[in-house]
């Protein structure tokens, strides 16, 4: 995984709190495995925190339930 850069969690940022004035259920989907990525990625670059892994873990779960089930 990549290193995330300042300029993805200021974009993530930005793109959350656009979504907050109007959103579609799949942008909210979208936008939270965004979310989800970006944190497994930060806690992939810090080893041994793990409360770093616990929050990327669980923004994971979230991102996965709010897909389809086709």
């Amino acid at each position: 995984m990549s290193r995330p850069s300042i300029a993805e969690v200021s974009a993530l940022i930005a793109d959350l709190a656009a979504l907050r004035q109007d959103r579609t259920s799949a942008e909210y989907a979208a936008l939270m495995d965004r979310k989800a990525d970006l944190l497994e990625r930060i806690a992939d670059h810090t080893p041994g925190d793990t409360e770093a892994a616990e929050v990327a873990r669980l923004a994971r779960e979230r991102a996965d339930s709010l897909k389809p089930t086709d």
